[in-house]
């Protein structure tokens, strides 16, 4: 198939009442559209460029807002009003609860597959075939870092208020997601506020 037909197969796309998308048809298209977009701007044809993209109908489909659902949902930036020292304070103190915690579960559990390890600001938690969880300071950020096996990637920010690490997309605190994981994962109640377990 020709350029030219191409992109009337893409145009003719963009008159369709409810067009999908995520359809692989819809995002070839699309593509080649930039692709068409660029030629024309090689070519110097700007009339052409606009009379084959009609920006008119594009900005009309922006304002139905079925594009939006292709996009990724923005990044949330929290700035920390901590200090460097009372970030240091929190976390360290953070860190080493949790790993007196974990250290006091595992050996309780005297499973051999399951381990425990802190070294440069990261610790891990080995629990055998029901994966790894990592938990690390981010001094840039300010911010402690989790990657669970069960729920993924979540960053958390300290709340002097609650007096807790806390993922802004759900409220939920580090030592609650633990808990409740923990709780699932092992058949059994898991409170890693508790250091003297």
């Amino acid at each position: 198939m020709n350029l030219s037909r191409r992109i009337a197969t893409f145009t003719s796309s963009l008159r369709a009442p409810n067009p999908n998308p995520r359809s692989a048809m819809f995002l070839s298209l699309t593509r080649l559209g930039a692709v068409a977009s660029a030629r024309c701007l090689r070519l110097h044809r700007p009339q052409r460029c606009l009379r084959l993209h009609r920006p008119q109908r594009c900005l009309a489909l922006q304002n139905t807002g079925w594009n939006r659902q292709m996009s990724t949902p923005p990044p949330q930036l929290n700035i920390s009003e901590l200090s460097t020292e009372r970030y240091d304070m929190f976390s360290d103190t953070t860190m080493d609860n949790l790993l007196h915690a974990l250290e006091n579960l595992v050996d309780n559990l005297g499973n051999p597959a399951y381990e425990v390890e802190y070294h440069s600001g990261v610790l891990t938690l080995h629990l055998g075939d029901k994966g790894t969880y990592v938990i690390n300071k981010q001094p840039p950020n300010k911010q402690i870092w989790l990657s669970s096996p069960f729920s993924g990637p979540k960053r958390y920010d300290f709340h002097e208020g609650d007096n807790a690490w806390v993922y802004s997309r759900d409220g939920q605190s580090l030592s609650e997601l633990l808990n409740r994981e923990l709780s699932d994962a092992l058949q059994r109640p898991v409170d890693v506020t508790d250091v003297a377990e």
